[in-house]
Parts: C-alpha cells; structure tokens; sequence
C-alpha cells in the first residue's frame, strides 16, 4: 500500500468514526422522543423489532462492506478489473441467496419468535421486517468497492443520510400516535417501514457516488475471460464468514437487546406478572440502552482515535509505538468508563426525569448504568484484536456472552424482576470483557494495565467528581426537577463540569504521562494544565 493510499485509509477511518458517531446519536436521541410521545408501551413495541432491524442495518453497514471491500482492495492490487461475470455478479448472488434464506427464516418462524416475545401480535411485523433484508446485498456491495478503492465518504454519506430518513420517519409516525391517529400497534409498522425507505435513500446516495466516481475511471467493470473460473469458495469464505464477524463485532450491544427482547417479557409473565405490566416494565427497563449506547460509543470512539491504522505487520515493525498508542487507548477507555458510570449513577435520577418525564425504573436502571463501563472496555479492547486480524475469534466471544445473557435472563427475571435483566446485562459483558482481556494479555502481554494504570489518579479523580455531584445535587436538585426547562440547565451544566473536574484531577495527578497526552486530541490545553505548578526536572 502507497502512502497516499494509507493517508486516504486514515482519513477514511476518521470520516466513517464520525459518521457513525452522529448516526449514534441521532439513534438514541429518536428513540427518547418516541418514548416521550408513545410512553413506555410504545417504546416497548419498538424495542421488540429493533434488534432485527439493527441486524440487517449491521450487515448493510460494517459486515459485508468490510468483507467485499477486503475482495475488491486485493483484485485493484493485483491490477485485476472488477468484472460483472468475475466479481458482481457472484458477489451478488452469493448475498443475495444468504438473504433470501434469512427473509425465509425471519418470515416462516415469525409465529415462533411472537410466542417467544410473548405477544402474538408480532406474528406480522416480524413478517413485514423480513423485507428490510431484500435491500442489504446491494448496499453492501456499492458501499464495499468504494471502500476498498479507500472512497470512504459515500458509506459515511449513506449512513448519516439513512439515518436522517428513518430518524424522521419514526417521529413523524410516533407524533401520529400521540395525537390519536393511529393506534400503537402503527409503531412497528413505522419502524419497518422507516428502515425500508432509510436503506432506499442510502442506496439512492451511494448509487450518485458511485457514478460521479466512474467518471474518473471509466474502465471500472470490463469483460471477463471466460477461461478464468469464479473463484467461489475464496468468496463464499470472505462473504459468509468475515463478513459475519465483522458484522457480528459491530452488535455487542445490539444482542443484549435481542436476548432482551425474546425472554424479558414471558419471563416476567411466567413469574405471575400481568401482561400489560410485563410490557410497560420493558419498556422501563429499555430507557437505558440509549444511554448505554451513546456513552459506549462516545467513549469507546475517543479512546480508539489515539490507536491509527494498526495491523499485524505494523505491530512487527514499530512495535513500541504501537503499544504505546493501545497501551493510551485502553487507559483512556478506562478512565472515561469509570468516570461515566460515576456520574451517571449519581445524577441518573434527573437525567431518568430530564429525558422520560418522570423517575419510574431509577434504581433498577442506576444497576444497568454498571454496564456502560464493561461495554466501552470490551469494545475498545475487541477493535484492538480485530486491527491485529483477530475477527472471527472477536465474534465468537461476542456470542458468547450472548448465550450468557440468555441464559442469566432465563434464570434471574422471575426472581429478580428489571433488576434480574440488569444483572444479566452486566454478567454477560463481565464475560464478554474477561475474554477479550484474556485473549489481549496473550497477544500483547507487554501491554500490562494493572500495573501501568495510576489507581491513585484516578481514585483522586473519581472521588473529587463524586464530592462535587452529591454536593450539587444536594443544593439544587429540588429546585429545578419539576422545570423541564431548568432541569435540562442544570443536568448540562454538571455533567459537563463534573467531567471538566475529573479531568483537571487526572491531570494534576499524573493520571496520563506526558507522552500519553501528546497522542490525546487537543492536547496543548491538557498539556497547560499537567505541567502548571509542576517542577521541572
């Protein structure tokens, strides 16, 4: 690879982070105006279908994408023209045929996976849901050759573009909702069809790309010897098992929320929970997971932007400065981990009223808030393994602490209620995390947190932030919480300088060395404030 190719790679990997952290985002902020609109009963509907839409959003996105861009990276290499007998067209069909299977089985079992939900009513929406899939063989296939000709720009485009349709589609469905129009049960049918018309405008943007981008190499698809066979096992292989993991590494939290999904409600049920009860304690219990999701992957995203393009030949040839720079990452990670569930678990009861309207669920989701810390460390350390080409291995620890939440779910709902699931949430991350952190010390053993860590700093740090919120709280929670105007001031203002104090104490405290800082974003103002009133040696 050239370095105008590796800059490119860079910068491509830059603009598809920040893409898909504004895609986040708009994610979670949608889905507290659909509670807000709908209550918890509609919020519980569209977290019934969520998890199989993400699916499909997944594999449209980052799974198969990864795998046909790997394809077309290795033929441009090899000065090979992408041809429609050698290269599209198996590639399609090979999509196409793993799709049309899934829409089979999604379709055929969707009585089972109603039953298994506990509501009936699913039958058909997880039917129609199978639809979403039909779209997925050709935005992966235009999103993957622009990758791999390093044209990252048209997948952030799409992505942000998709999002902004399904973003609309759903409020606009949830706002019909609230004023009566349709009933509640129009959620599901809103969410479908907000992923249907959100992976047309993708495609729509893609497409326009992909032409203006021809224009400059007219010579794109040529014919292809008849003489040369289709190497289909080579594909088969990459398509269906890479681009699976690699799917599969993008959905740890996605499939908690499946778990969720197919044992929370019959589970509370079976423990003699009424059914409308069961259904407004899931969607309780799901007001978390925006929350989850947006800090995981603001903190995970920060902490990964230390780390540039690492493979596993560039970890043989500087292995010192690319230990340097996970070795930051991790510790980064850590810190932002800790020091969000801190103040989330402390403030959480006017964030719970800021964006719900009231404090239903607080203690039971203050549990949960535990696992915002597991899932940003798990992921950072997970993308680290992927860079050294570990994704299959990645993936199959990911579903492993899927049957863990299953099964933790299956045994601790009944006895344990929302509490139980949060348990399970947690247990399974915890796994999740020791294995990633096991199969980490094994690859990069010279990488040691425990030991390099500055438990001092951040203790400071913790407990300075800690002080400062219970203080706060205890001054002005009271006076602002029934002002939703007043309460957003005021939960903005201390999350903000809550975060700015642990900060400042991590700093002064030797939290990061100063070689750690100079990786870190904007790191001249951190870099006044660790060296102000410090001796020189």
């Amino acid at each position: 690879m050239s370095d105008n190719e590796t800059s490119r790679l860079v910068k491509g990997a830059v603009v598809l982070s920040i893409a898909g952290l504004i895609s986040k985002v708009l994610s979670a902020v949608y889905r507290i105006v659909l509670q807000n609109l709908t209550g918890d009963i509609g919020f519980y509907m569209y977290q019934q279908l969520y998890p199989l839409l993400g699916i499909a959003t997944m594999l449209a996105l980052y799974g198969f994408p990864s795998a046909i861009s790997s394809l077309t990276a290795t033929e441009l290499e090899k000065g090979r023209a992408l041809s429609w007998r050698g290269f599209y067209r198996p590639i399609l069909f090979i999509l196409g045929s793993f799709h049309l299977l899934l829409i089979a089985i999604v379709y055929f079992t969707a009585p089972l996976l109603a039953r298994l939900a506990g509501d009936e009513r699913f039958v058909g929406l997880y039917q129609v849901t199978a639809a979403v899939f039909l779209i997925v063989p050709v935005l992966a296939l235009f999103r993957g050759i622009q990758q791999g000709k390093y044209e990252m720009a048209p997948t952030a485009f799409s992505q942000i573009g998709e999002q902004f349709i399904r973003v609309g589609t759903i409020i606009a469905g949830a706002l019909l909702v609230s004023q009566g129009i349709f009933q509640i049960d129009a959620i599901g049918t809103t969410a479908v069809l907000a992923s249907l018309l959100g992976g047309v405008s993708a495609l729509v943007v893609l497409v326009c790309f992909y032409y203006k981008n021809r224009k400059h190499s007219p010579a794109d698809v040529k014919a292809f010897s008849l003489e040369e066979a289709v190497p289909w096992k080579k594909y088969v292989k990459t398509l269906l098992l890479f681009g699976v993991a690699a799917a599969m590494n993008h959905m740890t939290l996605l499939f908690m929320q499946l778990a969720d999904a197919f044992t929370f409600v019959p589970r509370l049920m079976a423990s003699g929970a009424a059914e409308i009860a069961a259904k407004e304690m899931k969607g309780v219990f799901d007001r978390g997971q925006p929350l989850i999701q947006v800090v995981t992957i603001i903190g995970s995203s920060i902490a990964l932007a230390i780390i540039p393009a690492i493979n596993y030949q560039k970890l043989k040839k500087q292995r010192e400065q690319v230990m340097n720079y996970i070795q930051t990452a991790m510790h980064v990670g850590i810190f932002i981990a800790i020091g969000a569930v801190l103040g989330l678990f402390i403030i959480f009861p006017e964030v719970n009223q800021l964006l719900y309207k009231n404090i239903q669920g607080t203690s039971e989701l203050r549990l949960l808030i535990i696992a915002i810390g597991m899932s940003t460390i798990s992921i950072i350390g997970a993308s680290i393994l992927q860079s050294l080409g570990m994704i299959v291995r990645t993936a199959v620890f990911i579903g492993i602490s899927f049957v863990v939440k299953v099964g933790s779910n299956l045994i601790l709902i009944p006895h344990f209620e929302v509490y139980g699931a949060s348990i399970a949430t947690i247990l399974s991350l915890s796994v999740l995390l020791l294995l990633v952190g096991i199969e980490l010390y094994r690859k990069l053993p010279s990488v040691s947190l425990y030991r390099s860590m500055s438990w001092k700093s951040l203790a400071a740090a913790s407990l300075s932030m800690v002080i400062y919120l219970l203080v706060m709280q205890r001054m002005f929670s009271a006076l602002v919480i029934d002002i939703r105007l007043l309460l957003l001031i005021y939960v903005l203002f201390i999350s903000v300088s809550g975060a700015g104090l642990f900060l400042f104490v991590l700093l002064k405290t030797g939290g990061l060395t100063e070689a750690q800082i100079r990786i870190l974003p904007k790191s001249a103002y951190m870099l006044r404030i660790y060296h102000k009133g410090r001796k020189k040696p």
